[in-house]
């Protein structure tokens, strides 16, 4: 058995606004498992790293992959508990070749085409006019439940634009979930999440910054709205971290990105220690390329996920790979008839 991974740098449509910038570019790391006397045969995944998010992005990064690669050629295993986006990668890539090499990384009524995933619509960050319009391009489309990225612009102009929409749907008639990616402080948390609350908002995502569970668990208890943890779930590698985090803080909802919470194995045990505790629970992708996304599909429909699911962020980029997984209004689905071409992967600049 051998391992190989190759650099790729994935670019934006357009640019994606955040609390914390703007992007119009993102690397990642695409990874294959084959055996060396038939090497065209091979499993693929992605190692998904999020530089700014994924504590692994420094500049060991491809030192810690190339420990991966050689201890795979010798029988060793390798410690990934801090280095979730390559745990993530491969585990995909093995899944895949264990599977027949077909972009199968959990055979379910999904991959056999009879079945599919409900996502919300993600609304990135821009000016006032622009979110406007790319609210209302998502609910033309057929979405009824959209995340607005907020805290980059002024935060009357947000409420004004959560206005607009509730003058035009109920929450009956469309959900909104929120996501401040860590963008508010102790100072206007509360009024700004009682605001939000009589809006008529599902959900926040990361209403502070991450690294400060006393106060998150303060608001917590707190918040007229539901409190859903995305970053504060980075880098918690073990059962006992993760059950910590849980206990400490107790939010209503976890958000999953496998790719930053400890790979599928790693979210398959914090959705075990949530449903223990009470604590919901949905799926994100985070910006992976379709190889990454498709392969979150499935494992999302396997873990059996309920709800508008976080998972349409594969048309942002330009210079995607294609895949099986496709994007009908609200819904993503799997075309069983549409084999993986593995061709697109053959001039990467592999290293082996």
């Amino acid at each position: 058995m051998r391992l190989a991974f190759a650099p790729y740098l994935l670019h934006f449509n357009e640019p994606g606004g955040t609390s914390r910038g703007v992007m119009t570019e993102k690397p990642t790391f695409l990874i294959k498992i084959f055996d060396e006397e038939n090497p065209g045969h091979f499993g693929i995944g992605e190692a998904a790293v999020f530089p700014g998010l994924s504590p692994e992005a420094d500049g060991n990064y491809v030192w810690k992959l190339t420990e991966l690669l050689a201890n795979v050629a010798i029988g060793r295993q390798t410690d990934l508990s801090r280095h979730s986006s390559i745990q993530f990668g491969f585990e995909q890539a093995l899944l895949d070749y264990s599977n027949g090499c077909r972009g199968i990384y959990y055979p379910s009524s999904f991959t056999e085409g009879k079945t599919e995933i409900v996502i919300n619509g993600l609304v990135w960050m821009g000016d006032f006019d622009r979110m406007i319009e790319r609210i209302d391009s998502k609910v033309e489309s057929g979405f009824r439940c959209i995340k607005l990225k907020i805290g980059a612009i002024d935060w009357r102009q947000e409420v004004d634009m959560i206005e607009y929409i509730r003058k035009r749907f109920d929450p009956e008639e469309l959900v909104i979930r929120v996501d401040a990616n860590g963008g508010f402080s102790m100072d206007n948390a509360l009024p700004r999440l009682k605001r939000l609350a009589d809006l008529g908002i599902h959900s926040i995502e990361q209403p502070i910054p991450a690294g400060n569970p006393e106060m998150m668990s303060f608001l917590c208890k707190v918040s007229p709205l539901p409190i859903a943890l995305d970053e504060e779930l980075i880098g918690k590698g073990t059962t006992e971290e993760r059950a910590s985090m849980l206990d400490t803080v107790h939010p209503s909802y976890i958000i999953l990105k496998p790719a930053l919470c400890g790979g599928f194995s790693g979210g398959e045990e914090w959705i075990s220690l949530a449903e223990d505790r009470g604590i919901g629970w949905w799926v994100t992708s985070a910006l992976e390329s379709n190889v990454g996304l498709n392969a979150i599909a499935q494992w999302t429909s396997y873990v059996g996920a309920s709800g508008p699911q976080g998972l349409g962020t594969g048309g942002v980029f330009s210079d995607n790979f294609i895949t099986p997984v496709s994007l009908d209004s609200d819904r993503l689905r799997f075309d069983p008839k549409e084999q993986l071409d593995y061709q697109q992967f053959k001039d990467l600049k592999w290293h082996m």
